[in-house]
């Protein structure tokens, strides 16, 4: 929680700011769509967390949003498969291109940036071919499969809880207790910090690494089927392009570190919920959306600072409390 003061904070800043600006924000209708869209990139942000905690990176996972949500509808309305084929069909596919990224990276020891970036052009090609590049979409069909990313459980008064922030905790959870209370994502970690003395240490390194890509890309396969329903229309050109730089800035912005050996589920969580946060600022504060992309930059540039003062604060505080108590004994 205390890595995470600084993100925090901005978050909170932002937040309160936009409400005291324009009170529609915090309506029931604009609440419930920002919880939407942040537990979404939520989730493809967990997933990306496991690789950047190793020290790799994925920059595919856009594509492989954009693949999955491709041959989903594809495979229920045109080709007419039973969504009980269909969905274990497309998680396989998922385990495949993390798989692949795994044993490309680890057996042919090649980097992790240009396996992904090579994925993200062969995958995005692939939605297009298979298609044939044109819009696929539920039709409104397949309720129970749309009603995970659109439906909504009454709460309180006219507040709705999204159905996709109850997915985003459960698999929130999960990550956690995988990541800090099991011995494998302690090796995860170990293997982020020095994969040299990990695997003098015993460590699989090798299986680990693949481990996290296989994670990574089952859970942008999620982000895929989810973001297909939500949105109801794929166009396999675009359809979850640039999502892989949400999903790492989302890490990012919650604490995990590029050079790997650092995160924490809870600051993804913030993190991904300050990138929608900041462009439904924009558009309620009647900002030029123009400059949306601008202002989103400076913002996270200035919730990095922010953070990373915070952090030297801290550190220096603890170094300083260390000296004293080795002084006293």
């Amino acid at each position: 929680m205390k890595q995470n003061l600084g993100i925090l904070g901005l978050f909170v800043a932002v937040f309160v700011a936009t409400a005291i600006a324009n009170p529609t924000f915090v309506n029931a209708y604009n609440m419930e769509n920002l919880i939407t869209r942040a537990s979404l990139y939520g989730i493809i942000g967990i997933g990306v967390s496991f690789v950047i905690v190793t020290g790799g990176i994925d920059l595919s996972i856009g594509s492989v949003i954009g693949l999955i949500g491709t041959l989903l509808p594809l495979m229920l309305i045109e080709k007419e498969v039973s969504i009980f084929i269909a969905l274990p069909a497309v998680a396989l596919v998922s385990v495949v291109i993390g798989l692949s990224h795994g044993l490309l990276i680890t057996r042919l020891n090649l980097q992790p940036f240009v396996i992904t970036l090579c994925g993200l052009l062969i995958y995005r090609g692939a939605a297009r071919w298979i298609a044939g590049d044109g819009t696929q979409g539920f039709k409104g069909q397949y309720k129970a499969l749309t009603w995970l990313a659109n439906g909504k459980i009454p709460l309180v008064g006219n507040f709705d809880l999204p159905v996709p922030f109850l997915i985003l905790i459960t698999l929130a959870i999960i990550a956690a207790v995988f990541l800090n209370k099991t011995i494998y994502g302690r090796y995860l970690l170990a293997l982020g910090n020095n994969e040299l003395g990990a695997r003098y240490s015993g460590i699989n390194t090798t299986r680990m690494v693949v481990v996290a890509y296989v994670i990574c890309s089952v859970v942008a396969g999620l982000g895929g089927i989810l973001f297909a329903a939500y949105s109801g229309s794929v166009q396999p050109d675009n359809f979850g392009s640039f999502y892989e730089l949400y999903a790492i800035a989302a890490a990012v912005l919650g604490g995990c570190s590029l050079r790997g050996g650092q995160g924490s589920i809870f600051g993804v969580l913030i993190g991904a919920a300050i990138l929608p946060l900041i462009r439904n600022s924009i558009n309620l504060l009647g900002m030029d959306t123009t400059l949306e992309f601008a202002i989103i930059g400076v913002v996270i540039l200035i919730g990095v600072v922010i953070d990373e003062v915070v952090k030297r604060l801290a550190a220096k505080r603890r170094a300083i409390l260390q000296a004293r108590q080795a002084t006293t004994e």
